[in-house]
């Protein structure tokens, strides 16, 4: 067991480095003008000798900021952690990285995900630390900074920035974006109107940290606890909570004790942690977007993950997480003090490969030993599943050659098993614009078509793939249609959208070949998606088709379009994600 779990310092005995095997012994110990240099400029930064050399230098990278609500806090939060640092005897340094806010970033924060990836990678290999600890939550900074951690291989922590508190409005707990859908649909049908939405303004997002729903932060912070990269429980941790603030000095401990043990993140992120991550997903009813990541993750670690191991997986793993939207009634912090991740591992931990280490653990096996659940209503017994398998599906086809997937145990039953005519959109924009029109003769059993949303066409692949419902069906009490694209969706969301069509339509996927009015099979239980078109008028199509014009002309855009990969293999830049070494830089 590392001590830093139980907050205590090092005993004395603990295996340490000797300081000159520190790599931030090159920038301070040579006897050279470098290291001279560097003595002088940290004596001009207001630190004596005795606060740094010759001890392990941890780089707190923070992705805190005023316009992310999801991080807010977390300027506090590193003060907690340089606290666990300066206990265990390191010296901590605070780095500011970007901050990826879901809310503001447009068009996705998915388009600077590889940017703070690679900010990550380039501040911990050109700076004199010998660890880090990453802080962020909000969607896309848990994957962005360990996909730049991985790549430079230091002993590593992950401090979840934590979910905020429940939402509460005229007597009901509200779920941050997943009721944001429910009444934005009850406001097009009439159902509420000005007041209510002030109202609902007012009570949906009441206090720092990310949403409270299994959306994509909470599914991608429990991913990297199940990886074994937090401190036991800390992914569930409400973000205003006391706990939260120990949870992060614990992790300024942890870090340290790491670096001395040597223990970098390749001996974590193995094929096994990896597998467990995809399990936990899918035992959550996580998001969607969590296969992207989690295989943009594993291909920096050199482990090879595909759509086909989340199906597989999927096939063998309950549900058992009763939080919504995958879950009818709960919340974060309701799973959270039902034992939070820790508790539901513990009731699958025959599907998981407990012999494999953590950042406070030699073995998973030792961290779940004193696991509990506390509610089985919203931690679900085995007996008694949220779903038989997990929430996810990998479907194939002529529509999606490379594979798309959808979240079944969010969608009406009835539509699971679907065949209906196209209604095709070429762009975001122009549905918006032309949703709601009769002349377009939109049904309930119509297949809605988005298309242009990828990862190269969105740009960035945004959270369109919750088309919306026209107006005149809501208001006959149509919540859900089959709605297909190449875009994601928010994991807060919910309904029968088959998301990250692979190859997307902008590079000549099959979904560029689609007409209104073609028919449209969905058969989640054959995991099929097939467009009922013959062979022969789609290669006529596909004769006819020509690449629409380029996203961007110049800027890191241009780089962004000629690098990214597509959804299945985790739309990561080629150059990044390719297998080679970068050698630390020539200090003297």
């Amino acid at each position: 067991m590392n001590p830093a779990a139980s907050s205590t310092p090092p005993p004395e005995g603990t295996r340490r480095r000797a300081p000159e095997q520190l790599r931030s012994h090159q920038w301070y110990g040579a006897d050279g003008l470098r290291s001279f240099s560097h003595r002088a400029r940290t004596r001009q930064l207001g630190y004596l000798p005795e606060e740094h050399l010759g001890k392990p230098v941890i780089a707190i990278l923070n992705t805190w900021s005023d316009i992310n609500p999801c991080h807010v806090h977390l300027r506090e939060r590193a003060q907690a952690v340089k606290r666990g640092v300066w206990q265990a005897g390191g010296f901590p340094l605070e780095f500011p990285v970007s901050t990826l806010s879901e809310t503001f970033q447009k068009p996705t924060p998915m388009l600077y995900r590889n940017l703070l990836a690679m900010e990550t990678e380039e501040l911990l290999r050109s700076y004199p630390v010998d660890g880090a600890v990453l802080m962020g939550g909000c969607d896309k900074s848990t994957p962005a900074l360990l996909m730049g951690a991985i790549s430079v291989d230091l002993p590593t922590v992950f401090v979840p920035a934590g979910p905020m508190l429940p939402g509460h409005w005229r007597g009901e707990v509200l779920g941050s974006g997943t009721d944001m859908w429910k009444y934005w649909d009850d406001k097009r049908a009439g159902l509420i109107g000005d007041c209510e939405l002030a109202g609902l303004e007012n009570g949906l997002a009441r206090s720092p940290g990310h949403c409270m729903t299994m959306g994509t932060a909470s599914t991608l912070t429990a991913a990297a606890e199940a990886l074994g990269v937090t401190v036991p429980g800390a992914s569930s941790i409400p973000a205003v909570a006391s706990e939260h603030d120990r949870m992060a000095a614990a992790s300024g401990l942890s870090i340290v004790q790491l670096v001395h043990e040597d223990r970098r993140l390749s001996e974590l992120l193995t094929q096994d942690a990896f597998h467990d991550a995809v399990t936990t997903v899918l035992a959550l009813g996580g998001s969607s977007n969590a296969v992207i990541h989690l295989i943009a993750m594993a291909r920096r670690a050199g482990v090879e993950l595909t759509l086909d191991d989340f199906d597989r997986i999927a096939r063998t793993v309950p549900v058992l997480a009763n939080v919504r939207p995958g879950g009818d009634t709960y919340l974060m912090e309701d799973f959270h003090f039902a034992g939070g991740l820790p508790a539901l591992l513990s009731r699958i931990t025959d599907l998981l490969h407990l012999d494999r280490p953590t950042v406070s653990y030699d073995t998973l096996r030792e961290q779940l030993a004193t696991a509990e659940v506390h509610h089985d209503d919203v931690i679900r017994p085995r007996t008694d599943p949220v779903a038989a398998e997990g929430g996810l599906a990998v479907l194939r086809g002529n529509l999606c050659p490379d594979g798309a997937v959808i979240k079944h145990i969010a969608c009406e039953q009835r539509l699971l098993k679907h065949t209906g005519p196209a209604v095709v959109f070429d762009d975001y924009r122009e549905l918006q614009r032309t949703i709601d029109d009769p002349s377009l003769g939109i049904t309930a059993d119509s297949v809605l078509v988005l298309r242009g949303a990828g990862p190269k066409g969105g740009p960035g692949m945004p959270e369109y793939g919750m088309l919306p419902i026209p107006d005149h069906l809501l208001k006959q009490g149509v919540r859900d249609m089959v709605r297909i694209s190449d875009a994601r969706m928010s994991g807060t969301s919910y309904g029968a959208c088959v998301l990250h069509i692979a190859p997307e339509s902008h590079v000549g996927g099959p979904l560029a070949l689609v007409r209104t009015g073609d028919l449209i099979t969905l058969d989640v239980a054959a995991r099929s998606l097939h467009l009922n078109v013959p062979d022969e008028e789609l290669a006529r199509r596909r004769a006819e088709w020509t690449p629409p014009p380029a996203r961007f002309e110049r800027g890191y855009g241009a780089l962004y379009t000629d690098q990214i990969t597509q959804a299945d293999t985790g739309c990561d830049f080629a150059f990044l994600a390719r297998p080679g070494t970068v050698p630390d830089p020539y200090v003297g």
